[in-house]
């Protein structure tokens, strides 16, 4: 059904892409270094972020109030140690692009890695079983070039929710999302060193005034501080059985 609609759609959909992409506000990466060190005390976590857009901050002014920042120190705090982050994160990155990036990256150890990756992937219509191969192979690439012992994945956002993209591209798209979430959680059900979390349901639609950006697209602080907050607090429950 998705397919017969993005066919007969298809004029429409490339016209309203092309204006989303002309209209939309375009903001840059939070300023900031790339990796560091938070809180005080024994070193309890090595964390490792990959990402696009949102992972790299876009929406915040600089890293500690974007995703790397609040998350290291939500974790600094729950564990009552120091944490070390390293982010590898850039606007427009689809996961075969974090791939590539992974691969060439200078990289610190890590226990941890945090993949925040999926809409542009959606963007450019890859298929789920492409995406979650490839998701796949970055846990593989972090294991063996950072020592990461577990993974987790960040769910591509509801789409359908984006008050940015209009209809029926926000259907489309929308639809594309949860195909990708719903392979994503089929492939890692069960694995012990890899899992999804999915975003705080308050981040987006309605209940989201205050948490976005200015460009109705990504988090702005406060949707950092929440999204980091729900990633901390599965971290915290479930690696100390690692």
């Amino acid at each position: 059904m998705l397919a017969v609609a993005k066919l007969l759609l298809a004029p429409l959909l490339l016209w309203q892409g092309r204006q989303v992409r002309r209209q939309a506000l375009r903001l840059p990466e939070a300023a900031g270094p790339r990796s560091g060190m938070v809180g005080s005390g024994e070193l309890r976590l090595r964390l490792l972020i990959v990402g696009d857009s949102s992972g790299a901050g876009v929406g915040a002014p600089t890293q500690d109030l974007a995703l790397a920042g609040r998350l290291s120190a939500a974790l600094a705090e729950r564990l009552q140690g120091r944490v070390h982050w390293q982010l590898l994160a850039q606007t427009g990155h689809r996961s075969a692009d974090a791939l590539t990036q992974l691969s060439q990256a200078e990289l610190e150890p890590a226990d941890v890695m945090i993949t925040a990756l999926g809409v542009n992937d959606v963007v450019s219509q890859v298929s789920p079983g492409r995406w979650t191969a490839q998701l796949a192979q970055l846990h593989e690439l972090a294991q063996a070039r950072a020592g990461v012992r577990w993974t987790l994945h960040s769910a591509v956002p509801p789409m359908h929710l984006f008050p940015l993209l209009p209809q029926p591209l926000r259907w489309l798209l929308g639809a594309h999302a949860l195909r990708m979430n719903r392979a994503l959680a089929k492939q890692v059900v069960g694995s012990r060193d890899r899992a999804m979390q999915a975003l705080p349901a308050h981040l987006h639609g309605s209940q989201a005034v205050g948490l976005m950006a200015e460009d109705g697209f990504h988090p702005g602080p406060a949707g950092y501080q929440a999204w980091a907050e729900a990633l901390a607090d599965r971290i915290t429950r479930d690696f100390k059985s690692h």
